[in-house]
């Protein structure tokens, strides 16, 4: 990477260290209590403290009639400031601005509210139920978003069952954890307009959101970023900006607010899920129907869970084919920290389900729980529940590597008497997030270098890179002559959002046809410059000639030649397909434009007295289409499973009363170095078809990590754990409930 040293010495540009003159600092007064009226907010004690600058209230939001004071990614249901009502404990009341961020923080506990409250509900099956509290009286049923596929008959597929197997599985909230706190900057001028530099992984959707805040012309506001320092799906959407471009705009300063560790907690999480699957099999072990009903945890607002739901619908029924498919998925609205995507948006908590169901449904059949995955799997041409037929599917190749890789037919005898081992794969299938947009431009100047322009975001995946690496190849300039500005919407064309695992193909895409562009406009002059025909020129380091002849001309002096300051190539990818064109009745259509794949084998070893997982080895593969950075394909696939253990194995956000108990890094554990197993390796399945897709890998190896982990205990110790996380306790647990029936038998 290019940043490397950057990386190593602690010199890479960041939001957080960035400073304007006669800055001003933001600090927020939350909510102590889950859902409540305000009352009054006396904020006049916070005025009087030297250096205040501002203390903004929902009250004074809506008194000014130019904002639209609600934003939201997919419903515009959330306040920039709470007005009137709370709906989670920690969100924000009101903005202290000060002259330093000491004298902010102080101010904040000088702001007095008064709260009538309200009746609460923090589970999101609790909040279906019929007398609920109603989160948004715009949502009775609090329905942030629900969705059903219908595929074949599910009546039919009861009947041809010779086994019907119904679970409910579990997964807890849980929090991305990025190293950089959420953090923005914004400045307001009259005449320029609002300039918001951001920690955001979606400059484009914060534009889209401030714009109609602020009623601004597209040009009169503009959003910068520069690397994040991690996201994992947490800087996606609109956090923090509206908050420092209101008060920006009202003060007439630059105004920065950077969040504690504590308030990162309670911005955004992962989705909790109740996940009941119902499956059907014959005795030979094929699978001919499955019935899931997943319910998530939206919080308090919306922001990704319409859709969300709709992503975990697709993906529910798993990487199997099977004729008769019913599922309904459903997000709620509760009084709990709002949720966004984590790892593969909704995907790890159904994959949680569907394989560790199928080990048991194995068990249950006598059959080796690999082969059962092999006779079932998705293969070429085989129509998926969406109605759609898939291409380039390699899920065979993948559940071959990992049983491979931890020796699947050695199964290890138990290191005593009270420590036991046991081995366990899994496999998950994902959508990338479609419909969606990347637009890249290349321009090439005098001096012969290359400038690429691209609202992709750096944040620690390598993506940058990556987009440099194709750019050089599709234009024949090294990547020493090319540069990459940080995303800008003043000047970087229009990207979605940095997630999903769509950044390599999406717009290396563009990039790609960006330089297809440029190299025509460049062949043109050369044609022109060199008298020859078009398919007698050669490119190479920069330069272009004529084919077996010398001397070469570089690019640059082409361009002085032909007396032209600049070319520029335009590129963009856009897919159809996606979430929004599929039949809102029955969920058939084609949902993705590229399915992605991965599995995970693992051997752990389990101490039956004290409860505690320790996983020996661990071999993740994932499908990658055509390799565009093998290294970057394995730091990647063995990144994500060092990030899985954190929810598989002790990660889980702890509610009391309404109220999160655990927002620090003392009571939340995350994966030290010390967890990260003995062996880790892992490998890409690569396609074999000419012209390949490059597929994207950025979450592949997370969501089957916990199942193939649940799976390996099972088999070592015989129990079967359905919530998450795995920890100590919940073993002992279900160790003990084994123990006492087996005592009544």
């Amino acid at each position: 990477m290019r940043d490397a040293r950057d990386r190593v010495v602690g010199s890479l540009p960041l939001v957080l260290n960035e400073s304007v003159p006669n800055m001003a600092f933001a600090a927020a007064v939350r909510s102590p209590v889950p859902h409540a009226l305000i009352r009054s907010i006396d904020s006049q004690p916070a005025r009087e403290i030297p250096g205040v600058v501002a203390v903004l209230t929902g009250e004074d939001l809506a008194a000014h009639s130019a904002i639209n004071p609600l934003y939201g990614g997919q419903r515009d249901d959330q306040p920039i400031v709470a007005i009137g009502k709370v709906r989670y404990a920690g969100e924000i009341v009101a903005l202290v601005v000060a002259e330093s961020p000491d004298i902010a923080a102080e101010a904040v506990a000088w702001v007095d509210v008064e709260y009538d409250e309200l009746p609460f509900v923090v589970d999101p099956v609790e909040a279906m139920a019929d007398g609920a509290p109603v989160i948004h009286d715009e949502w009775p049923d609090n329905d942030s978003g629900t969705w059903k596929l219908r595929h074949g008959d599910i009546e039919t597929g009861w009947a041809m069952s010779d086994r019907i197997y119904e679970d409910t599985y579990v997964s807890p909230p849980a929090s991305h954890v990025p190293m950089e706190p959420h953090v923005a900057l914004a400045t307001f001028d009259e005449a320029a307009g609002l300039d918001v530099l951001t920690a955001s992984q979606a400059p484009y959707m914060v534009h889209k959101a401030l714009t109609r805040i602020f009623d601004f012309p597209a040009e009169k506001v503009r959003v910068r970023t520069l690397n994040l320092g991690g996201a994992y799906g947490s800087k996606g959407g609109v956090k923090l900006e509206p908050l420092v471009a209101y008060a920006a705009w009202v003060t007439r300063r630059p105004v920065k607010m950077t969040l504690t560790r504590p308030e990162v907690f309670l911005t955004t999480g992962k989705h909790s899920a109740h996940v009941t699957i119902k499956t059907g099999v014959t005795n030979d072990g094929t699978i001919v129907a499955r019935q899931v009903r997943a319910t998530f945890n939206a919080g308090a607002y919306a922001a990704s869970s319409p859709v969300g739901a709709g992503q975990a619908m697709t993906r529910a029924p798993g990487p199997y084919r099977i004729p008769h498919v019913w599922v309904d998925s459903t997000a709620r609205y509760t009084n709990s920290v709002p949720t966004g995507p984590f790892r593969g948006a909704m995907t790890s908590q159904v994959c949680w389900a569907y394989e560790s169901q199928l080990d048991d449904i194995a068990v249950d059949l006598g059959i080796d729980p690999v082969k059962l995955r092999a006779k079932n799997l998705l293969r070429e041409g085989d129509v998926f529940a969406t109605g759609e037929a898939l291409h380039d599917v390699h899920f065979t190749e993948l559940l071959d590597d990992v049983a491979h890789a931890i020796e699947w037919d050695e199964q290890p005898a138990p290191r005593s008497s009270t420590v036991v081992r046991g081995k366990g794969v899994a496999l998950m299938i994902k959508s990338t997030l479609t419909p969606s947009r990347s637009e890249a431009r290349l321009r090439l100047t005098t001096d012969g270098r290359l400038t690429l322009l691209s609202s992709s975001v750096e944040m620690g995946q390598g993506a940058a890179s990556t987009l440099l690496q194709i750019a050089a190849d599709a234009t024949a300039i090294p990547t020493e002559l090319i540069d990459a500005p940080f995303p800008d919407t003043a000047i970087t064309p229009f990207d979605m959002v940095t997630a999903s695992s769509r950044t390599t193909f999406s717009m290396g895409v563009a990039v790609k046809d960006a330089a297809v562009n440029l190299r025509a406009q460049l062949d043109d002059l050369l044609v022109e410059q060199l008298e020859v025909d078009r398919a007698d020129l050669h490119h190479e380091g920069g330069a272009a000639g004529i084919k077996g002849t010398a001397p070469m001309i570089g690019y640059g002096e082409v361009l002085r030649r032909a007396e032209l300051a600049e070319l520029t190539g335009e590129g963009t990818f856009q897919s159809s397909e996606g979430m929004s064109t599929l039949d809102r009745e029955t969920g058939q259509g084609r949902a993705s434009v590229h399915w992605h794949e991965g599995a995970v084998g693992v051997e752990v070893e389990v101490d039956l007295e004290t409860g505690r997982i320790n996983v020996l080895r661990c071999h993740g593969a994932a499908f990658a289409g055509s390799v565009v950075n093998p290294l970057r394909v394995k730091q990647q696939n063995e990144g994500n499973m060092i990030f899985g253990l954190g929810p598989a194995l002790f990660e889980e956000l702890t509610y009391d009363a309404g109220q999160v108990v655990n927002p620090n890094l003392s009571d939340y554990m995350i994966p030290s170095i010390l967890d990260i197993p003995q062996r880790l390796t892992s490998s890409a399945v690569e396609s074999d078809l000419v012209d390949a897709d490059v597929h994207g890998v950025g979450e592949m190896t997370v969501p089957p990590l916990a199942p193939a982990i649940a799976n390996a205990v099972f088999r070592a110790t015989g129990v079967r754990i359905k919530d998450l996380p795995m920890t100590p306790e919940r073993v002992l647990r279900a160790l003990e409930d084994t123990r006492a029936e087996e005592g009544t038998r």
